[in-house]
């Protein structure tokens, strides 16, 4: 297309307004049809927060820190030429001056920082430390596993004089902000979070008599929330990628929560065009058969058949490379990395239990999806590779992570899974990850109150530590004379984030907002709320509610059709009494 000027490109633009996509109709004029398709769009939005808290300052006495409750007033992000009693941080020769600022909860996003008219032209450099826990916040890159992997959340920036700067693009609730000149002076009129997230409706709902449940639900759904970016990521911090199989639990998160949207098929088919067969999704075989896995449960949740259709050629290449790894004797033998999850990683018996479960799981979703898509010979080729495998029962190996894939794979009883294993030490030996299925399985074995008193006391033990966001992973021996991640750790006290983790995650690396966590949030929905999807598209649901020691829960479900409102209640002789209104089009049965 040659060159337009100007007024050929605006009544170009004028003439299409309405005839293309809403994103090409918005462009300024001076875009053409050409020159939007080099513009990448996105779909999240931007809000300004106001700290709600000052953690820490560097000088309490209000020499060299002055005014610094200033900073914890709603602004209006606009430099002006007024002078206040503004936050002051003063530097001499020895000393520099700062102070550590609380948003409230963990967000993803940057700040935003305003300076005034008293400021020198520039006004001069700060060095801005973002932290998940205060003392990450307080922490230097390079230092007990702090780092600026994959987000930058420790460097120094130069301020405008009577401006604003916006820096910064990481998971965060604390910002330690310095002075960094030495014998300077610099004034800042405000400090704001910028919080980038989806702008869009908690569709599902819970809530019970329990408010640790209610907490623990939300909080499970929310940490999805924040990594549903362009992308679905794994962290908001760190790793900020498209994991294939952190992305199981969130999918499910999704599906409970808020229903059909974008940033799952997008993240799907980016793994997909990714990974070129006879590749790994992320060099992890466990990965690739977590996509077909996904790619079930989207189905059956969404309905949406169109898209399946697009993935039955890469389909059906995976399905058949899965099942050339199979010895005679029906045992798996994947290359690739052979992976379950962190804690069970120097497990190498555990492992492969999980990787035959894998597959038997794996293969019994690929036939399902192969007659979907009217693929009977790859279909039928599931149905061989599934039997063959199930000739072959490892055993648990002492792993939970095992237990709970042998037992939703059936190739052990639930029952014989949770009596020997899943029930076995408590809350020791579960994982953020896993833990989800860990859930399922007892729930498998009827063990609903067991998992119940797992997520109270586990995934709970987190939010008494302060966190706002479920965790990469957690063990419950921290909890011994831990420190909340929300204070300056006191002397004597154990500083979690500094001195646990392992592998990738080691100390401050440790990322404490992990979608992978949040297993509790659909497992809640599914088996306490008591929605069981069992036709695609929502179409057909069974309302089947466990409520172990609770008197009463209650919540919404999103469908393609519309939310299904559903409540609960026991009665006095211990039978439940179930109420709910359906959108048109869902069948909904009771047990």
């Amino acid at each position: 297309m040659k060159r337009m000027n100007l007024l050929s490109r605006f009544l170009f633009a004028f003439c299409l307004c309405g005839t293309l996509s809403p994103a090409l109709a918005q462009l300024p004029p001076v875009f053409n049809a050409e020159d939007a398709s080099k513009v990448r769009s996105t779909s999240l939005t931007r809000k300004y927060l106001t700290a709600e808290r000052i953690v820490w300052v560097s000088d309490p006495s209000g020499k060299m820190v002055q005014n610094a409750e200033s900073i914890l007033q709603p602004g209006t992000g606009q430099a002006d030429l007024n002078k206040g009693k503004y936050l002051t941080l003063i530097n001499d020769k020895e000393s520099k001056s700062g102070l550590v600022l609380d948003f409230g909860r963990e967000i993803q996003g940057g700040i935003e920082i305003i300076t005034t008219i008293s400021d020198q032209n520039p006004a001069g450099h700060v060095r801005i430390r973002f932290g998940e826990s205060v003392s990450e916040a307080m922490s230097d890159a390079g230092t007990d596993g702090a780092t600026n992997d994959h987000a930058m959340r420790d460097f120094v920036v130069e301020l405008p004089w009577l401006g604003r700067l916006k820096v910064g693009n990481s998971g965060f609730r604390f910002v330690r902000i310095d002075l960094a000149d030495p014998d300077a002076k610099i004034q800042i009129k405000e400090i704001s979070a910028i919080f980038t997230f989806r702008d869009i409706p908690y569709l599902g709902s819970f809530t019970c008599n329990d408010e640790r449940l209610n907490q623990i639900w939300m909080t499970g759904a929310y940490t999805v929330h924040l990594n549903m970016q362009d992308y679905l990521w794994d962290g908001a911090k760190r790793d900020r990628l498209v994991w294939l199989g952190d992305m199981h639990p969130e999918v499910m998160t999704i599906n409970s929560v808020f229903g059909n949207n974008e940033v799952v098929p997008k993240s799907l088919d980016l793994a997909r065009d990714l990974t070129p067969l006879p590749d790994w999704m992320n060099g992890i075989s466990s990965y690739s058969m977590w996509w077909i896995l996904i790619q079930r449960d989207w189905y059956y949740y969404q309905g949406d058949l169109d898209y399946l259709k697009q993935q039955k050629d890469y389909l059906a290449g995976l399905l058949k490379q899965l099942s050339s790894k199979i010895d005679a004797d029906g045992n798996e033998n994947l290359d690739g990395g052979r992976f379950l999850d962190w804690p069970s990683n120097e497990n190498k018996k555990a492992i492969h239990a999980g990787l035959q479960s894998l597959m038997v799981m794996t293969f019994k979703a690929g036939a399902e999806l192969c007659k979907l898509l009217g693929d009977q010979e790859m279909a039928q080729l599931c149905t061989v590779s599934q039997t063959k495998l199930e000739k072959q029962v490892p055993d648990m190996a002492g792993s939970k992570q095992a237990a709970a894939l042998l037992a939703l794979s059936g190739l052990i009883s639930p029952e014989k899974a949770n009596a020997e294993v899943l029930s076995q030490d408590g809350v020791h030996k579960m994982s953020t990850f896993y833990g989800y299925y860990m859930l399922k399985a007892r729930a498998m074995a009827g063990d609903y109150q067991g998992a119940i008193d797992n997520i109270r006391e586990y995934w709970g033990a987190m939010l008494d530590l302060g966190a706002t966001t479920f965790w990469e992973d957690f063990n419950i021996d921290w909890m011994k004379n831990a420190a909340r991640i929300d204070e300056i750790v006191p002397e004597g006290k154990v500083d979690v984030h500094k001195s646990y983790g392992g592998y990738c995650y080691k100390q401050f690396r440790h990322s404490f907002c992990h979608g992978w966590a949040s297993g509790p949030t659909s497992w809640l929905t599914q088996y306490v709320l008591g929605v069981n999807v069992l036709k695609p598209g929502c179409k057909e649901i069974r309302l089947d509610p466990h409520l172990g020691d609770l008197q009463w829960v209650k919540g919404t479900f999103p469908t393609p059709s519309g939310i299904l409102e559903i409540e609960h209640r026991k009665m006095t002789d211990g039978t439940i009494k179930t109420t709910f209104t359906a959108p048109k089009g869902i069948k909904v049965l009771k047990r």
